[in-house]
């Protein structure tokens, strides 16, 4: 859709407002409303912000940043119809001199897509967030909407609360495929269609947008938290990935001769995320709190191997349908739903593509549960473990130097400097756990 298209469909639709979204470094939605009446010029000519007022943005003196719509993100939001209807449109950004901002984190999933296209692939993704839903009116912040589990039939509430998030997603143009509960009390999983990494990343924003909204107007609150209640399932983002070759149209993840049916393309990628998943955690597993979910004996993986059958892997390869090669692909299985998802889903591509590049090699898969191996069987193996806090995953990240190429200097910096101030914060903190083990016995 062009600008001429939207601004026809807009009138269409009788819209009186329009939100005009995009993320800060961290992946939270920031938005300016303007009236349709400006719609054109914001389209045509940008809208002024100040970037210095935006977490990890422009410093004070380069605070001048625009607004562009772009055109294939318009939607109608479905519940915003007071005093009018309004539409959203996810925007990129600019500097005063009309280039793209180097600290966009769109810009850079677009930049990494484009490199990646260079070559003759195209990355797809398909995310499976997933997110707990608490009542919002109780005393305990943390209080579940249902007790159900795995795959059971939801609570009456909680099935209302899905179904007007799914209905709110079609509206904005998403395909939803399945919705479940999962593990924990009151936690589900909404999984969209597989598609091209930038249409899936502003998918991952919008989910997190209507989740939320849907959730507050409801007498609730949906939160994408990692770890929110101690002893219960964390909430991840398992990522499914594949290349689809560009002048063949084929997947160039599926060779029919192989193991698995796994390209040596595939294979190559998978070793180029291996060699750089301790500094990509710090993208991927993004907050002090996401360390606490990758803990072994639940679900999320904790060994950098991968493998097949093995859900303990950190990287799966799911069976799919011999009559279906294009869904040849491969899991990331760490990633959680904090992440920013257009930083995420680049340093991935990236990663692998420097395998892919490189013809690098992975380690044998590991097809046996690797939480009942002792440690001298681990190491025996070459079984490495990811980063078990933001401190080491920061650090890691410091020294890679092709994370830093795809974030560019700018973000780079300015990610590291947010992060290691969330960590100097909280390694201060006196919890509750240090009370209740030392106040007495000391």
């Amino acid at each position: 859709m062009d600008i001429q298209k939207v601004l026809q469909q807009a009138e269409k639709d009788k819209i009186k407002f329009v939100t005009l979204q995009f993320t800060d470094l961290l992946g939270l939605i920031k938005e300016v409303v303007i009236g349709v009446n400006h719609l054109e010029g914001a389209c045509r000519d940008g809208l002024w912000f100040d970037g210095s007022s935006v977490e990890g943005f422009a410093r004070i003196q380069e605070s001048d940043l625009f607004l562009k719509p772009d055109p294939s993100t318009y939607a109608i939001v479905p519940w915003l119809t007071e005093e009018g209807k309004t539409a959203r449109l996810i925007c990129d950004i600019y500097r005063s001199d009309g280039t793209p901002f180097e600290g966009d984190p769109r810009f850079i999933l677009k930049k990494a897509a484009l490199k990646a296209r260079e070559s003759g692939f195209e990355y797809n993704v398909g995310p499976e967030p997933e997110f707990y839903l608490f009542r919002a009116d109780g005393q305990s912040r943390t209080s579940p909407i249902d007790f159900g589990g795995y795959f059971d039939l939801s609570s009456h509430e909680g099935f209302k609360a899905i179904k007007k998030i799914i209905a709110a997603l079609e509206n904005f143009g998403i395909d939803v495929e399945t919705s479940h509960h999962e593990v924990g009390l009151g936690q589900y999983e909404i999984d969209f269609r597989y598609g091209p990494c930038l249409d899936i990343a502003d998918k991952v924003v919008t989910l997190k947008y209507c989740a939320k909204k849907i959730a507050q107007m409801r007498d609730l609150h949906a939160t994408f938290m990692p770890k929110p209640i101690m002893g219960a399932p964390g909430s991840g983002m398992h990522v499914h990935q594949s290349l689809f070759n560009v002048a063949s149209k084929s997947n160039a993840f599926y060779d029919e001769h192989q193991k698995y049916n796994l390209s040596k393309t595939a294979r190559s990628f998978i070793a180029g995320q291996i060699k750089h998943i301790h500094a990509m955690c710090a993208i991927i597993c993004p907050t002090v709190n996401s360390y606490k979910r990758l803990v072994s004996g639940f679900e999320a993986p904790v060994y950098i191997t991968w493998a097949a059958m093995n859900r303990s892997a950190l990287l799966r390869i799911p069976k799919w349908f011999k009559a279906k090669s294009q869904a040849a692909r491969i899991e990331l299985r760490c990633p959680d739903p904090a992440c920013n998802p257009y930083l995420a889903f680049a340093i991935m591509l990236a990663a692998g593509m420097e395998g892919v590049e490189n013809d690098l090699t992975p380690p044998e898969p590991v097809e046996e549960n690797i939480y009942t191996l002792d440690d001298e069987s681990r190491i025996s193996k070459n079984i490495d473990l990811l980063p078990t806090s933001l401190a080491e995953a920061l650090a890691e990240l410091k020294k890679d130097p092709l994370l830093c190429d795809v974030l560019g200097q700018h973000l780079f910096e300015r990610y590291i400097d947010i992060k290691t101030n969330e960590w100097d914060r909280f390694k201060t903190q006196v919890t509750n756990w240090e009370i209740e083990t030392y106040l007495d016995i000391f």
